[in-house]
């Protein structure tokens, strides 16, 4: 019988900004799930755009400071017309400025970017021949070059699909292997 490892030794989860950027919580079935599949974590901080911003002022220097603390950053939205939805996109625009983001020298290299999305339409929607004709990977592209212009590591995206579908169970499942994730810490992409 081996010894349990000393707890010590054990890699240490980085510090995660989980940006939630479903525009209505109260109404997400998925999007709620996984957010509170992670809230509990003590590494981890969640911040749910809708929640905090209804009226849509992002509180920019708080927002800023939360980023310089984390070593990870998760965005993790429902997939509105390809890309992040409205008030997260605003976030983008408004949080990760020139001079702190990108153009500023080393600030976030070191730090990693992973996407957490969900889509309605299945996996096989999200293929060259499928209705959306293009892979989730592609759609993506323009947010893995956001995170090189800003110098930020790209981890492969955890994308849940077919979520009008997704049983209870998928979902339990799905949520679960988010927490495993995030317990350890995005793995950066080759």
């Amino acid at each position: 019988m081996t010894a349990p490892a000393d707890i010590s030794t054990r890699p240490r989860a980085p510090r995660t900004l989980v940006i939630a950027g479903h525009p209505a919580p109260d109404r997400s079935r998925v999007n709620a799930a996984m957010t509170e599949a992670v809230r509990d974590l003590p590494h981890v901080t969640v911040r749910e755009l809708a929640r905090l911003y209804p009226d849509g002022v992002i509180d920019v220097p708080a927002e800023q400071q939360l980023v310089r603390d984390s070593e990870a950053i998760i965005w993790q939205f429902p997939v509105h017309w390809y890309s992040l939805p409205a008030l997260h996109k605003r976030w983008l625009d408004e949080v990760m400025l020139r001079h702190f983001a990108y153009n500023s020298g080393p600030l976030l290299t070191g730090k990693t970017l992973q996407v957490v999305a969900s889509t309605g339409g299945s996996a096989e929607m999200y293929r060259s021949t499928g209705f959306h004709r293009f892979t989730m990977e592609e759609l993506l592209r323009p947010l893995e070059q956001t995170a090189h212009r800003m110098g930020l590591a790209w981890a492969a995206p955890f994308v849940v699909q077919g979520v009008r579908d997704v049983t209870g169970g998928e979902l339990a499942v799905h949520a679960k292997r988010y927490r495993a994730l995030l317990e350890q810490g995005p793995a950066v992409s080759g």
